[in-house]
């Protein structure tokens, strides 16, 4: 038996991999023959940069970059061969600003321009950048700005950090970016397609969460659409609208206008990198599953996209999760056979979520199911693993 497994991390418990290989355990507890293949798995959210990283057998690369209050910190990335992958989050997310100086008006990107500043000088090339828990709504500006871009104002002097620096904003020139991001693919995890302005923008949906108020709201649109305006002198093609380009306060379209990027379902970004769709076209069983398992599973989420690409193929999916809620259900149409919770009894959430005890319940888990797999014969009807037992006899 052929098993290919692409487990979710159980946030704040277990890693991709290591909930992977808890399940990996269990199936060669249950069926010592089997071959199983645990490969990382993450929907461009936290985590996705050490997942895909370890998965391609990268190796982890700290850099200190400026913060988005402008204060140095260290900002931890994956390189494997000349393929970088980043997390915005690391040089510009709302966790690294306390709660009394989140203030949008005030946060830079720049940070993250310095992390793709120092991944090119260390010979990459190709890029996988999640940008999800952003503090910032510039626009992608203080990005831009570390890599070469002038972004100026009236008398000619680069404008200052922070979205408020954008009303200062008159001429952009790209002449002095950094020469070798002509030579980059980037390939960018986004999972939500507000545009960069308007009711639905970034200022007016997101911008509350990082600190803005009604006012900076109003200020910070209207500075953004001064800026897509005067980037359309630049690159004529520019398309504030198109789906994405409000995600991270804008970082979806600085990313998209001036760096060519793609703006992909993160997901969809890890499975390719990581070769998943050949992988499952010889297994017989695709295992996946994440911390909590709802309805909010089959609209995307990672394991979604798992069982979406293997049933493509044929295949029977299993999910396993750390906690299955109200709405779990929808995951059948999601293309999950059938999924099954981690936790055996009854505990508290603290327990629940120790590492240890994750993965010991996690391969207990598995081990059953699997059990019950073996078992399971062709002539059994109705039996999801049916066709793939019967082979393997």
């Amino acid at each position: 038996m052929r098993v290919v497994i692409a487990v979710d991390s159980f946030k704040g418990s277990l890693s991709s991999l290591a909930a992977g290989q808890a399940v990996c355990d269990g199936l060669l507890r249950a069926i010592p023959g089997a071959v199983a293949e645990v490969c990382p798995l993450a929907d461009g959210g936290e985590g996705t940069a050490a997942a895909l990283t370890a998965g391609l057998g990268g190796v982890p690369v700290d850099v200190q970059v400026t913060g988005p209050l402008g204060e140095p910190v260290v900002c931890r990335y994956g390189v494997a061969g000349d393929l970088a992958v980043l997390e915005m989050a690391g040089a510009a997310g709302l966790p690294l600003v306390p709660a009394e100086k989140r203030d949008p008006l005030r946060t830079t990107t720049y940070g993250v321009g310095e992390v793709v500043r120092d991944a090119i000088a260390r010979g990459c090339r190709r890029f996988v950048i999640g940008i999800g828990g952003s503090a910032t709504n510039d626009g992608g500006a203080g990005m831009l700005q570390a890599l070469g871009f002038s972004l100026l104002d009236e008398t000619g002097a680069p404008i200052p950090r922070g979205a408020a620096g954008l009303q200062k904003l008159r001429r952009i020139d790209a002449a002095n970016a950094l020469p070798a991001l002509r030579e980059c693919t980037f390939r960018v995890a986004c999972d939500v397609e507000n545009p960069l302005c308007g009711p639905l923008g970034c200022s007016a949906v997101f911008g509350p969460q990082k600190g803005a108020t009604a006012e900076s709201v109003r200020q910070m649109d209207g500075w953004l659409c001064d800026f897509a305006a005067l980037t359309r002198t630049v690159f004529p093609d520019c398309d504030p609208d198109f789906p994405g380009s409000g995600a991270a306060g804008g970082m979806g379209f600085a990313l998209r206008t001036f760096l060519g990027a793609s703006l992909e379902p993160g997901v969809e970004i890890v499975m390719e990198e990581t070769g998943l769709a050949e992988k499952l076209r010889a297994a017989d069983f695709v295992v996946t599953g994440e911390g909590r398992l709802d309805a909010q599973t089959a609209m995307g989420k990672a394991p979604a996209g798992v069982a979406r690409l293997a049933k493509q193929y044929g295949k029977p999916v299993i999910a396993f999760a750390g906690s299955v809620a109200e709405g779990a259900s929808a995951c059948h149409a999601a293309g999950i056979d059938a999924f099954f919770p981690a936790v055996r009894g009854v505990t508290s959430l603290e327990a629940a979520m120790d590492p240890q005890n994750a993965a010991q319940n996690l391969a207990a888990s598995a081990e059953q199911v699997f059990r019950l797999a073996a078992t399971c014969r062709g002539e059994v009807a109705g039996c999801a693993c049916r066709h793939a037992l019967s082979e393997t006899k």
